[in-house]
């Protein structure tokens, strides 16, 4: 908490209540409250992050078992906590489905009772934001280590990867998603199987042309392969979940990916492997974005919405050449760097890092320069969020 009190939000209908609650807790909580459902919502949106969310089940417009499933949606990792007279055990199982409660407890409630409760979701926040920074810092890095590796072996495969990292998490950003790494990590590792495919067929499948049969029931066979690859790494369900998507796992299928039928990471990540096969093909971004569009129903509308405006965020960036001396990490390559011999090194769409720099200032083929590069940092998000 940076050596701040934990920040607790009461939400009542009662004025009187919520000062009681504010008179009584402000020693050991920085507590802000609402007098409903909608003003709450409000305050988790402008002045969170909130480490515990406690609310009173009967209020008009809005019920606390409402407020608290809405709540799980915008904000996660705020721990929900629920406070109500009705002891019925309908109300409890309402709360409990529809808000993932840390707690319920009834009313009249004692003081000391009520502020343990609070403790211990402040605890779980914690926890909570432990495990996050879990996922973000290690599991994000390993992967990433590993499509660098990955990378060495195919740089078109996972140049390619790193374009659909960026542009899933840009959409992801402007739909407001706060839990991205299920769907970064599934657009990093998205070209594991690619790997055990005969180039040939890599090359038809990035180039969007049609797979016989055979080629289809070979890239199912190297995907199941890919997917019992990923199941010995902890925390990666959510990843699998979305990479074993038939919509994915069928490149060139004419289906609609809805969202009955298909989790939402899927469905970006989809529109995002799309756009990219069609700007390899030499579409432009708008001229890609716009045959995306003129298949109404097989593309989540929403998202293309969302890539339209990162698409559009976009075109005032300006590409540049610049020598390899000169290159330093965040900068986006724009073109595929090559050896003086043609051959491709690192894909368009690679973020220069030191590790990138290094390796190839060490290449001894010679690298053909000037290289063409968006000088524009990185900042995981945004429109600057897909640069290449």
């Amino acid at each position: 908490m940076n050596g701040r009190k934990p920040r607790v939000l009461c939400v009542d209908d009662e004025p009187f209540v919520l000062e009681g609650l504010k008179v009584n807790l402000r020693s050991a909580f920085e507590v802000v409250t609402a007098a409903s459902g909608d003003e709450a919502l409000a305050l988790l949106q402008a002045q969170g992050p909130f480490a515990v969310l406690l609310s009173d089940m009967r209020m008009p417009r809005m019920s606390g078992a409402e407020l608290l499933g809405r709540a799980r949606a915008c904000s996660p990792d705020t721990v929900r906590i629920l406070l109500t007279g009705q002891a019925e055990f309908a109300t409890a199982i309402e709360a409990v489905n529809e808000g993932q409660v840390f707690r319920f407890l009834t009313k009249p409630c004692p003081f000391e009772a009520l502020k343990a409760a609070i403790q211990a979701g402040v605890e779980q926040h914690r926890l909570l934001g432990a495990e996050r920074e879990l996922l973000e810092k290690t599991l994000t890095g390993a992967v990433r280590a590993l499509v660098e590796v990955l990378a060495l072996t195919d740089p078109a495969a996972f140049g390619r990867a790193e374009r659909l990292r960026r542009t899933v998490v840009a959409v992801a950003d402007r739909l407001s998603i706060a839990a991205t790494w299920p769907i970064e990590m599934a657009a990093q590792l998205s070209p594991l199987g690619a790997v055990q495919l005969p180039k040939p067929l890599v090359l038809k499948i990035n180039a969007g042309l049609a797979l016989s049969a055979a080629e289809q029931q070979l890239i199912e066979k190297v995907a199941s392969q890919a997917d019992l690859l990923l199941a010995n790494i902890p925390r990666m369900e959510p990843v699998r979940e979305i990479l074993s998507c038939p919509v994915l796992r069928s490149p060139r299928a004419m289906v609609s990916a809805t969202p009955e039928t298909t989790p939402l990471g899927a469905r970006i990540l989809l529109v995002a492997l799309h756009l990219d096969t069609l700007e390899s093909s030499g579409h432009t971004p708008p001229q890609a974005l716009a045959a995306l569009q003129a298949h109404p129903g097989r593309y989540d509308a929403v998202i293309l919405e969302a890539l339209a405006e990162v698409i559009s965020a976009e075109e005032a960036v300006e590409v540049v050449d610049a020598p390899l001396a000169a290159l330093e990490p965040g900068m986006v390559l724009a073109a595929d760097v090559r050896s003086r011999g043609g051959v491709m090194l690192v894909a368009r769409g690679h973020v220069v890092s030191d590790t990138l720099v290094s390796r190839l200032k060490a290449f001894t083929g010679g690298i053909a320069e000037p290289i063409k590069v968006l000088i524009r940092p990185e900042r995981g998000a945004g429109a600057n969020a897909r640069l290449g």
